[in-house]
């Protein structure tokens, strides 16, 4: 297929992401321990190497759903990009107590006002944590919540990725040490899952099956890892939430503006260099 140059064949010109720490990015770290994720290689899926495409990342670690629907929806209205992706009420819903029926309820509102404004919007349900020891017993509350998210898509016209059904997802190194958070591989996955929905090609596929290990642990080992979890993890993220406090406390947006991808890419790419040159002068 003939393309000129600018054009761009997925269908999408620009596209802008706003959620928490898994749009963010996190644990899928480049060599400057920056993160990249599934929404950045999302994005230079959907650019087809145009160097017009534009692309902005919004999201921050550790924002509850009210935070991202009142500090990062209204930018995403205001620059109207062609998609918008929204994951958001995961920290939420992990909180006890919190009711999934309301956030959802609340999720819905953001929604409805990205649709309103022309905007194809594109969600995730929450995934399986059945296989997680520990984080298991949420799985209840994800499930609820993920009813909900199915419907709102329904009716609001938006796409849905669907990360419970990911069996590339069950696997435990699709996750990283805080049970919380993908791998970089995770995260590869899960772009091209997400490309897949928005009908855009892939040169790989998400389905494909993990390499051949040897064996599996044994009950202690299990045992030892829940309760290093439990001390480096959990523990840490409970005194958080009883002082009100988040991972995102003093973190901003990595890609704050609409811009083209290209240039954003040229930037970071200046900047590690930058980094290396003041290394090399220290050293």
């Amino acid at each position: 297929m003939h393309r000129a140059e600018g054009d761009v064949v997925t269908g999408y010109r620009s596209f802008v992401a706003i959620g928490d720490s898994f749009t963010e990015g996190m644990n899928d770290e480049r060599p400057d321990g920056t993160y990249r994720g599934w929404a950045d290689r999302l994005a230079e899926i959907l650019a087809d190497g145009s160097p017009d495409f534009a692309y902005a990342n919004l999201a921050v670690r550790g924002k509850m759903l009210t935070e991202i629907l009142t500090e990062q929806l209204p930018i995403a209205l205001e620059v109207k990009p062609d998609l918008v992706t929204l994951c958001a009420g995961g920290n939420d819903i992990i909180v006890p107590g919190a009711d999934p029926d309301e956030k959802a309820a609340e999720f819905e509102e953001g929604v409805a006002a990205l649709r309103a404004e022309g905007i194809d919007v594109l969600i995730f349900t929450g995934p399986d944590t059945k296989g997680m020891s520990v984080m298991s017993v949420l799985r209840g509350k994800v499930a609820i919540y993920n009813a909900h998210l199915r419907a709102i898509a329904d009716r609001q016209g938006a796409k849905v990725v669907d990360l419970w059904s990911m069996d590339a997802l069950h696997d435990v190194r699709a996750w990283s040490d805080d049970r919380l958070h993908f791998t970089a591989e995770g995260h590869r996955r899960i772009a091209l899952r997400t490309a897949e929905v928005l009908g855009v090609p892939t040169a790989e596929d998400w389905r494909e099956p993990w390499p051949e290990t040897g064996g599996h642990p044994n009950w202690l080992t299990l045992r030892r890892s829940d309760l290093e979890w439990t001390r480096v993890h959990l523990l840490p993220w409970i005194r958080r939430q009883l002082r009100g406090e988040s991972l995102g406390d003093g973190i901003t947006a990595k890609r704050p503006r609409l811009a083209p991808l290209r240039e954003l890419a040229e930037r970071e790419l200046a900047s590690q260099q930058g980094s290396t040159l003041v290394d090399h002068a220290d050293s």
